[in-house]
């Protein structure tokens, strides 16, 4: 075989926007090497956020490619991973924003830990387009390790060493769960591991409704629902949020969920088609389970990182709503829901970085009476909250709105009143804390508050961090209002991305036969969502 038909078949600009990250992070760990810690320090943030904005610049030239398969079918850069990679690369750069002041005062080497951080967004940017077995493992494990390493790098800290120790142990049972379950699928699939090839073989050995298949499907859940933190697989999340260090929780709610999602999304509708009916099943409990158990639990928190743990949980459950629907509806108001989330829960983190800084706790009582003394925090922190709670006009409400109206058309009643209800029950923690900084009189400060430090932005690392909090609070301010491009946006990545689009359908002619001569004559690229329509 000669060198161009080896090329053509590699594709290997497919991968151009890591190859970006790859460059990056060399280049950090070579300039840290030269310059040593102390110099390299003042600017090596900068250089690992430039090349994070190079590689989403690469990712928006590989829009809607002619050819996004790539490495022999191993990498698919469609429209679907090209948005999810966008997410995971910008909660990398906000991440990095809020970091480099965190990392500094705690010690340790900034240097070290970026070029982990953008190992773990290497890993979650590979998962989110990984089409073949060993591909998704060998993503899986870089995110999956370098989390592991990112939660323990406080180490004079304690809990961050518990933290790093509970999630290893968890971490390598669901890993070790969810390749249990993927070696069942190459067997049963008779050799098989790019995804496509796996459904076709297993079709074709007609093993469709065999218990393998099913207890392959259900340790894929376990593995994937690790990875989102969604309930009864979340048992790390609150002491992991509450001992790691807060940017690293901060990429990990984002940037880690975001990938799981695109796993989800790959694996389940590609790889188990024939039975569909049962992963929506297992999905929908899942859903259930973290969306009470997410939003009761928090109520009881006095931690502000535990509380926003268990609302990661429940975050978890909104954004299944979509994935059940499986409708063109469901999936991109997942996609818009992520995009939003992005902008304010790092908001929230943020603040909750600055606020500790200066006075050293994260305890919810101590942020009575913040208002007096620091009102960008307070009204930053006040916006990001009452957004996760769904408050319009803000991102979250019409992220909200746009999954419980795709989970409505899908016939998913109950499960979007359930949405409905636990969403009321998370509206009173949020404002309970909004309350608590705002209406407070000035005897009523907490000790933390009366001994607030000056407020200083000429501090060395806290102007990136100033930049993080002021993009993240307009982001979140404006995203709900001009949501339109946003969802344009995520209609377009599902209209263009092949695999969704038969899948998409193929549930459409099983559901409704008499109407598929209608469904044919409508075109692919137009969304069942008025992508046009004003908010």
């Amino acid at each position: 075989m000669d060198f161009a038909n080896i090329a053509s078949q590699l594709n290997a600009g497919t991968i151009l926007p890591e190859g970006i990250v790859i460059l990056t992070l060399l280049g950090v760990l070579i300039v840290d090497l030269i310059l040593g810690r102390t110099s390299s320090a003042r600017w090596i943030g900068y250089l690992a956020i430039a090349g994070l904005f190079a590689s989403i610049v690469a990712l928006y030239f590989q829009w809607d490619s002619p050819n996004p398969i790539g490495f022999t079918g191993s990498f698919n850069s469609d429209d679907l991973s090209i948005v999810f990679r966008g997410i995971v690369a910008l909660s990398a750069i906000v991440t990095i924003l809020m970091s480099i002041r965190y990392v500094e005062q705690s010690g340790t080497a900034l240097a070290e830990f970026i070029a982990i951080l953008l190992s773990a967004t290497l890993g979650g940017m590979f998962l989110s387009g990984a089409s073949e077995l060993v591909m998704i493992f060998i993503s899986l494990e870089t995110l999956s390790i370098s989390s592991y390493l990112l939660t323990g790098y406080t180490k004079r800290d304690p809990r961050s060493n518990e933290a790093a120790l509970k999630y290893l142990l968890i971490g390598a049972s669901s890993t070790a769960i969810f390749l249990y379950g993927v070696s069942l699928l190459y067997g049963l699939s008779g050799g098989q591991t790019e995804l496509s090839a796996i459904a076709n073989g297993i079709a074709t050995a007609k093993v469709g409704q065999s218990l393998g298949l099913v207890i392959a499907l259900v340790f894929a859940i376990a593995g994937i629902g690790f990875k989102i933190s969604a309930a009864p697989f979340h048992q790390w999340t609150p002491d992991v949020y509450e001992g790691a260090p807060t940017p690293v929780i901060a990429f990990l709610s984002v940037g880690s969920k975001a990938a799981g999602f695109a796993l989800a999304i790959r694996l389940l509708t590609t790889a188990f088609p024939l039975v569909a009916d049962e992963w929506r099943f297992v999905f929908t409990a899942l859903a259930v389970l973290s969306m009470i158990l997410g939003n009761v639990v928090a109520l009881a928190q006095t931690s502000m990182k535990r509380m926003l743990a268990y609302s990661s949980i429940a975050q978890a459950g909104f954004v299944m709503i979509g994935l059940i629907a499986g409708t063109q509806a469901g999936y991109a108001s997942m996609i818009f829901y992520l995009l939003v989330y992005l902008f304010m829960n790092l908001c929230g983190f943020t603040c909750i970085i600055l606020f500790s800084l200066r006075t050293g706790t994260d305890q919810i009582a101590e942020y009575s009476g913040l208002y007096q003394k620091d009102p960008l925090l307070t009204l930053a922190l006040s916006i990001s909250l009452l957004s996760l709670g769904g408050i319009p006009p803000l991102a979250g409400f019409f992220g909200k709105i746009y999954l419980f109206w795709a989970g409505w058309q899908a016939g998913l009643y109950w499960l979007v009143l359930l949405g409905l209800v636990t969403t009321v029950v998370s509206i009173y923690y949020y404002i309970r804390v909004v309350k608590m900084m705002v209406v407070k009189e000035p005897h009523e400060m907490s000790d933390a508050v009366k001994n607030y430090p000056q407020v200083r932005w000429d501090l060395p690392g806290l102007r990136p961090l100033q930049v993080g909090l002021v993009v993240t609070l307009i982001a979140t301010s404006i995203a709900g209002i001009l949501s339109n491009p946003l969802f344009t946006l995520a209609n377009n990545s599902i209209s263009n991305t092949p695999f969704l689009q038969a899948t998409i359908n193929t549930n459409v002619k099983a559901e409704n036969p008499l109407l598929l001569p209608k469904l044919d004559s409508v075109s692919q690229s137009q969304p069942s969502v008025d992508s046009t329509a004003k908010i």
